[in-house]
C-alpha cells in the first residue's frame, strides 16, 4: 500500500513538473511568427483614457495613440484589435495572453520594466497636479492633510509614491485616493470631495480643454517628466523590433508630426 501511494505521488510531483515546464516555455516562446501569420495585433487599452484611446460619443475607440496603431499596422500588414481592459490588471491580461500590447499612455517605470518589455518611447509626458481655480493650494507642500486623488494603479500614483520627500505620508490619512478610472478621478475634484489630483498631461490639458464647464488651475509644480511607450510580453523581442522600426520610419517621414497635429493642436 505504501508503495503504491509513493508511486501516485511521484507521477504527480512529475506531473506537475511537467506542466511547469509547459508554462514556462509557453511564457518565453516570441509570439511574432504566430501574430504575422495570424495577421492580428490585440491592443490592451483603458478606453476613457483621452486623447490617446478612448471611447467617443459614437462609441468609437478613437485616439493618439489608435491612429498611431492603425498606421503602423497599416506598414506591418497586420490589423489592431482594440479591447478593453481593466487598468489595474493591464500586465496581468498581457502576460496571459489575453492582449499582445498595453498601448494606452503607457508610461515607462522601473517597476513595470520587470513585468513588461518596453519599446522605444515615443511620447514625453509628466504628472500634472490640478486643483480648482479657487483652491488655497498653490505648491505642493500645501497639499499637506488634504485629500488628493488619482487613477489605480496609474503612473500618477507611481509618481506619488516615488516622491523623494515621501510627500503621500502628509496627506489627509496617509494616503493618495484611487479611482477606476480618471473621468472618475476629475469628477471628484469638481465635486469637491479631493482638494486635488494628480494626472497625466496628455489626459489632463485634453480633459480640461474639453470639459470648460468647470474652472481648474495646474500647479506650477508637478511629480515630475516621463515617457511614454508600448509594452510588450518580454519574450516578445522581434515585435518589439518591427514596431520600433515602424515608429521611426513614421517620425522620419512626417507621419507622426500629422498624427500629433490632430490632437494635440493648440
Amino acid at each position: 500500500m505504501k508503495n503504491k501511494l509513493f508511486k501516485i505521488v511521484a507521477g504527480l510531483g512529475l506531473l506537475i513538473i511537467f506542466l511547469s515546464g509547459c508554462s514556462t516555455e509557453s511564457e518565453e516562446k516570441d509570439n511574432y511568427e504566430a501574430i504575422m501569420e495570424n495577421g492580428k495585433i490585440i491592443m490592451g487599452l483603458d478606453d476613457t483614457f483621452a486623447p490617446m484611446g478612448y471611447k467617443d460619443s459614437n462609441g468609437e475607440i478613437v485616439g493618439f495613440d489608435i491612429d498611431l496603431a492603425k498606421e503602423i499596422g497599416k506598414r506591418m500588414d497586420v490589423e489592431f484589435e482594440f479591447q478593453t481592459i481593466d487598468w489595474a490588471l493591464k500586465e496581468t491580461e498581457l502576460n496571459g495572453g489575453n492582449i499582445d500590447v498595453i498601448w494606452n499612455g503607457y508610461t515607462i517605470t522601473e517597476e513595470r520594466k520587470e513585468k513588461v518589455l518596453f519599446s522605444s518611447p515615443y511620447l514625453d509626458n509628466s504628472q500634472l497636479i490640478i486643483v480648482l481655480e479657487d483652491s488655497e493650494i498653490n505648491k505642493k507642500s500645501d497639499l499637506k492633510n488634504r485629500t488628493v486623488a488619482a487613477q489605480q494603479s496609474s503612473s500618477a500614483v507611481d509618481a506619488v509614491m516615488a516622491d523623494e520627500s515621501n510627500i503621500i505620508e502628509t496627506f489627509k490619512n496617509g494616503e493618495i485616493v484611487q479611482y477606476p478610472s480618471n473621468n472618475d478621478v476629475f469628477n471628484d475634484l469638481a465635486s469637491g470631495r479631493s482638494d486635488a489630483i494628480v494626472v497625466d498631461e496628455t489626459l489632463g490639458r485634453y480633459y480640461m480643454k474639453q470639459n470648460k464647464d468647470v474652472d481648474y488651475r495646474v500647479l506650477d509644480e508637478d511629480f515630475g517628466q516621463e515617457e511614454y511607450a508600448i509594452g510588450l510580453r518580454k519574450s516578445d523581442v522581434k515585435l518589439k523590433e518591427a514596431i520600433d522600426e515602424n515608429l521611426a520610419d513614421i517620425k522620419e517621414d512626417g507621419t507622426y508630426d500629422k498624427i500629433y497635429a490632430k490632437w494635440f493642436a493648440e
